[in-house]
């Protein structure tokens, strides 16, 4: 039986744990293993896509961690709604406080709200400005995000610009800016990294989803303009048929490689561990989960050039901002050691100045102990209010 004693939250939003997905997904394992330490019941909402249901909610236990499996037999868009709906409605009639990571379903936070209970929401980012979306899902997300920032008890953001964006919703005393954090990442096996075919210090690696907003076609397109003696290794599902994924392979040079997406945070780990680079050409969103992990990797960070990715990289980064100054970027990162080197100092420094983890994840326990009451741990010097 579970101990009522126990403050209770409820995470809603993700596929669910153990992370197999993306950020949100690893944000939500590391949050619920680091709260179940602390003596909280932790209730994560996982989808499950299925054929047929033949069984619409089940339960299970994992490291502590309370889990509520939902089976979902639609697809696409719609399975999301149909998954986020009846997590809403489960987490409406259970006791605790609900932390919602994303504003994609906003629409259903007035339910809880109906329901008594409190909401905190991870606000991600501007997903309407994503250059991927038609008018009528931008449309859809712009409404979703007003509807979130005002069912929500507490708006959270992960980046300073994402917060002043949210003052323009709501009154910045409902909105807590909390990055997302990282542990360093201590010296890694050469194996996973010589298993692809890859030397050491002799590659630059770019880990994202592959679509439009993230740059990829420009960080090929630059890459392959002529030969570098270097591999460029983008991590990342690739689609045959995909109109974008079809012409990213048909930019990419001989020293070019997909592995395709990789969930061995083991491997993935060594990947960054051993990059000459890490390659991020996000324009839309904070502070990227996958850009903090590689400065708590100590890399050197060549990044598209926009008010995220400088606050969160800073001295870390050499920026660009099309194919031509990607290229000179590429160039400036494979011919200069110490320009290499310098930038892997500032990115362990940076990292283990705003993102470590623990701090940030006591930072997020902080703000549900102020609705619960429940008695604080050591005070988090990552939060930023």
């Amino acid at each position: 039986m579970p101990d009522e004693t126990k403050p209770i939250l409820r995470i809603l939003g993700t596929r669910g744990v153990p992370a197999a997905h993306g950020g949100f997904e690893t944000f939500a394992e590391q949050l619920s293993l680091f709260l179940v330490a602390k003596g909280w019941r932790v209730v994560v909402y996982c989808q499950h896509d299925v054929a047929e249901v033949t069984q619409p909610l089940s339960f299970s236990t994992w490291r502590g961690v309370e889990l509520v499996h939902i089976q979902i037999a639609s697809s696409g868009p719609k399975s999301t709604l149909e998954f986020d709906w009846k997590s809403v409605q489960h987490a409406g009639a259970e006791p605790g406080l609900c932390l919602v990571l994303g504003y994609n379903s906003g629409l259903f936070l007035p339910w809880l709200r109906l329901k008594g209970k409190t909401v905190l929401t991870n606000m991600d980012g501007m997903e309407w400005r994503r250059a991927k979306w038609g008018p009528a899902i931008k449309a859809w997300f712009w409404v979703n995000e007003w509807i979130a920032a005002w069912s929500s008890h507490r708006l959270i953001a992960d980046h300073p610009a994402i917060a002043d964006h949210l003052a323009t919703r709501r009154p910045r005393r409902h909105i807590a800016t909390i990055a997302y954090g990282a542990n360093e990442v201590p010296p890694q096996p050469e194996g996973p990294v010589r298993d692809l075919g890859l030397e050491p210090g002799r590659y630059l690696v770019s880990i994202a989803r592959i679509e439009p907003d993230n740059n990829i076609h420009t960080i090929v397109e630059a890459f392959s303009r002529r030969p570098r003696g270097a591999t460029l290794v983008v991590l990342g599902t690739l689609q045959r048929g995909q109109p974008y994924h079809d012409r990213l392979r048909d930019a990419a040079s001989g020293e070019v490689v997909f592995p395709g997406a990789i969930y061995d945070g083991a491997a993935v780990a060594a990947l960054r561990y051993h990059a000459r680079a890490y390659v991020h050409g996000h324009t839309v969103g904070g502070t990227n989960p996958s850009l903090v992990e590689s400065l708590a990797a100590g890399n050197a960070c060549l990044c598209h050039d926009n008010a995220f990715n400088r606050w969160t990289a800073g001295a870390a980064g050499t920026y660009f901002t099309d194919p031509d100054s990607c290229e000179a970027a590429i160039e400036r990162v494979l011919a200069d050691d110490a320009l290499v080197e310098r930038a892997q100092a500032a990115a362990r420094a940076r990292a283990a100045a705003a993102f470590r983890l623990d701090d940030i994840l006591s930072a997020y326990e902080q703000e549900f102990i102020a609705y619960t009451g429940h008695p604080a741990g050591p005070q988090a010097v990552g939060a930023m209010t």
